[in-house]
């Protein structure tokens, strides 16, 4: 085989989806091996359980004592300064699998949501990659963006919570 020759048929490898090519001749052997880029391949996986679950409130333990004067004189300023989240109408997103996070799909592209969006159900939320496979994770729930719980290209776990939504 002379250098032409070998260039048309690495053009058409390139065009073609063959990954592996081996070609034998009188004194020659070649084989030829591409990878495909990894971010490329899209899987969806459909949850076995439900990925969104209500939030439940956390009942107090016990009643504490009444606060001193001095105390009482301090709650309202800091109730002020802290105000209190109401979870009653949130729902979390959980991660219905293992793997790595990812808000967009590819470092240079937008984030699929933002805190405040308003989502749709079925809208694509994030992706995990789980064994270099990436599946989109969509929405369960119309609603609002309240919270991004779960950090960009960091490893989740499965139930983990990823976003809230109100």
């Amino acid at each position: 085989m002379d250098v032409k020759e070998i260039q048309d048929l690495l053009k058409l490898i390139n065009k073609s989806n063959l990954t592996d090519v081996e070609i034998e001749r009188e004194n020659f052997k070649m084989r030829v091996q591409r990878r495909l880029p990894e971010n490329v391949t899209y899987n969806m996986v459909q949850p076995t359980q439900p990925m969104v679950q209500p939030m439940q409130p956390v009942a107090a333990a016990a009643t504490p004592p009444p606060p001193a004067a001095e105390e009482k004189a301090a709650a309202p300023a800091a109730e002020a300064a802290a105000p209190k989240e109401d979870n009653s109408n949130t729902i979390e997103i959980k991660a219905p699998i293992i793997g790595t996070f990812y808000r967009s799909p590819s470092p240079d592209k937008d984030a699929f949501v933002k805190v405040g969006d308003t989502i749709s159900k079925g809208q694509v939320l994030c992706i995990i990659e789980a064994m270099k496979l990436f599946n989109e994770i969509e929405s369960d729930y119309d609603g609002k963006i309240v919270k991004i719980v779960a950090e960009n290209a960091q490893p989740v776990e499965y139930d983990q919570p990823l976003f809230v939504i109100g």
